[in-house]
């Protein structure tokens, strides 16, 4: 049972600092009006397992603090995250449908950044509410549906046994 959770622990840490290290690295796309995170990729983790979501949540809390958007992006920011990654995790456990219910996982991110993101950068920049909301909608959309959902397919297939935390 400990080496159950020590592992778990390991792995959601891996995942923390790569989706930091991958938002800090590409920083020109991944903060601003028009956002193509594409550490957001790793949020389709919490479709295997919930335990992911606090990984995926320190993750993006680390990137935000160190994002220079302040504050409120290390708040919203942060609750954007979690709010979709425990969306996809409740997804994944209640749709039964496993192709259906990666779609609609993956549609929680667009929904949940481009509502919030989009609001936050509204308020800390003055740049115009609905437009933002679209532009980082659209920039989740493209990184998490378009692009991740069949690279996970694909990593899912080949990697099944490892991806596994239990």
């Amino acid at each position: 049972m400990k080496e159950n959770i020590t592992k778990k622990l390991v792995k959601a840490a891996l995942v923390a600092a790569i989706y930091a290290a991958l938002t800090i690295v590409l920083a020109p796309i991944s903060y601003g009006p028009v956002q193509f995170r594409l550490s957001e990729v790793l949020v389709l983790l919490a479709f295997i397992d919930p335990f992911y979501i606090v990984g995926l949540t320190i993750g993006c809390l680390l990137a935000n603090i160190l994002g220079g958007l302040g504050i409120m992006d290390i708040i919203f920011g942060t609750l954007a995250t979690f709010l979709s990654v425990s969306a996809i995790s409740l997804t994944a456990k209640y749709i039964k449908s496993k192709k259906l219910s990666l779609i609609i996982a993956s549609l929680w991110p667009t929904i949940f950044n481009g509502v919030i993101i989009g609001w936050m950068l509204n308020y800390v920049l003055g740049v115009p509410l609905v437009l933002t909301m679209l532009q980082v909608g659209i920039g989740e959309f493209v990184v998490v549906t378009v692009v991740g959902v069949p690279v996970f397919k694909l990593i899912q297939n080949k990697y099944k046994d490892r991806l596994a935390l239990q």
